[in-house]
């Protein structure tokens, strides 16, 4: 058996000031670094073999202070592929200026559906984010729980949603309505066929 604890960054700049981030690397405020500890407190009690984290500063300055809080300091792995989804051209905007342009209606079809991407080339909805996903999370991440590590990922919210879908079984239609709050540790007991037994939210 094996433990894997999904953990969404602390809050950051844009999220304090409600921009869309998606791919630009924006810091953590002084409450999104002491969710960050907060989050590793709550973990103190279970040792990780491996750390996966993306290739945004937001993310991985959240996993270096949770690994402050923990007992020993796993091997740290950032990859791209757990990357925030991509907002497109709404990356910067102020969600509230964007809802006023282009109606409130039209900005929740953006943020909110399954497969409806953002506009621009590299907009990315929930569904193109899980595509790219959760490949990743099956070949590393998977293959590492298979051997029976503990696995911690501090990721966004969109690329752990994804990951919670697979492993909560979730229809598209289920998955948007799923909150993943900053700093919030989701912890799973996980088989080596990759079989949940039991779920967990620390708060």
């Amino acid at each position: 058996m094996a433990t894997l604890a999904l953990v969404r960054h602390g809050q950051s700049l844009w999220n304090l000031e409600n921009r869309f981030t998606g791919w630009v690397d924006v810091p953590l405020t002084e409450q999104g670094r002491a969710e960050a500890k907060r989050a590793g407190e709550l973990l103190k009690g279970t040792s990780f073999d491996v750390a996966y984290t993306s290739a945004l500063t937001r993310a991985q300055e959240t996993l270096e202070i949770i690994l402050q809080q923990l007992p020993k300091r796993p091997p740290v792995i950032r990859d791209a592929a757990l990357n925030e989804r991509h907002y497109g051209d709404l990356q910067g905007l102020d969600k509230t200026e964007t809802a006023k342009r282009y109606g409130e209606d039209q900005v929740k079809v953006w943020r909110r559906s399954f497969d409806v991407p953002p506009p621009g080339p590299n907009g990315e909805s929930l569904e193109l984010t899980a595509k790219r996903t959760l490949p990743f999370y099956d070949r590393a991440i998977g293959g590492d729980l298979r051997q029976g590590k503990n696995v911690l990922v501090v990721a966004h919210g969109n690329s752990n949603r994804s990951i919670v879908m697979k492993l909560d079984k979730l229809t598209g239609e289920q998955v948007v309505g799923l909150e993943i709050g900053t700093g919030i540790p989701f912890l799973y007991e996980i088989t080596k066929d990759l079989e949940v037994v039991k779920k967990e939210i620390r708060k």
